[in-house]
């Protein structure tokens, strides 16, 4: 079958919510607005994820899996799904299901106008120091990227594949993905989302990873920002 669309989800440890993923995606899969598959990165989990993935797969015939021979962190699975699907638009999710997989429909309905769509957790349900260093990063990068959006953090987008391919890949990446979107001239906008407890697993996150980290991570950006190649075709002969 030939897909439109594919949602890479990165797995990290997440043996405790596989079964959830599986049934949430797959009552998703019945309510698509087009012909949608799911990739699972495995990150080098060292827990039963990659078994539980291997039995989810064989199951679903929609379910496909890669899987890292060591932990290279989330910007890498991302990479890596990018790099990996077929489909001309191209969708990530996080495996705690803290976003609800029947939203992409609602980023997908505005898909036609942007190069990627994002979406912004409404009434976020995590901790109030999660909730504040998510918003101080968020204020960083819009600092530093111009881009213009209030969560880029948020776990649920939709990107057409030819960009998505096209975006460098360095660690902290999933959080400047619009910004890599505007580098090659590309559309970009944000749409209100659900949000959710973690119900099971644990957060990969500290408050590291939040708020000190993306801050480095914003000078990168300025430099590939300065060297970012970007061209566009006029004639061919």
């Amino acid at each position: 079958m030939i897909y439109q669309f594919t949602i890479v989800v990165p797995v990290y440890n997440e043996e405790d919510n596989l079964k959830r993923v599986e049934k949430e995606l797959g009552n998703y899969l019945d309510i698509a607005i087009m012909s949608t598959s799911i990739l699972f990165v495995n990150d080098g989990s060292k827990d039963s994820s990659q078994d539980l993935i291997e039995d989810i797969c064989n199951r679903n015939e929609a379910f496909n899996f890669i899987s890292f021979k060591d932990n290279r962190g989330l910007s890498a699975a991302i990479k890596a799904g990018f790099d990996h699907v077929t489909a001309p638009l191209v969708g990530y999710i996080d495996s705690d299901l803290q976003t609800a997989p029947q939203d992409f429909n609602l980023l997908l309905e505005q898909i036609d106008n942007f190069e990627l769509v994002t979406g912004v957790r409404a009434n976020r349900k995590d901790s109030f120091v999660k909730n504040m260093s998510s918003k101080i990063a968020n204020g960083i990068r819009r600092a530093f990227t111009k881009d213009g959006m209030d969560d880029t953090g948020c776990p649920l987008k939709v990107i057409r594949t030819e960009y998505a391919k096209r975006i460098p890949m360095f660690k902290g990446l999933h959080r400047f993905l619009p910004a890599m979107i505007l580098l090659q001239n590309g559309r970009i906008t944000q749409i209100p989302v659900q949000h959710f407890p973690r119900l099971a697993g644990e957060a990969k996150f500290g408050l590291w990873n939040r708020l000190l980290g993306p801050l480095s991570d914003c000078f990168a950006y300025l430099w590939m920002k300065r060297k970012y190649i970007n061209y566009e075709v006029a004639k061919k002969g």
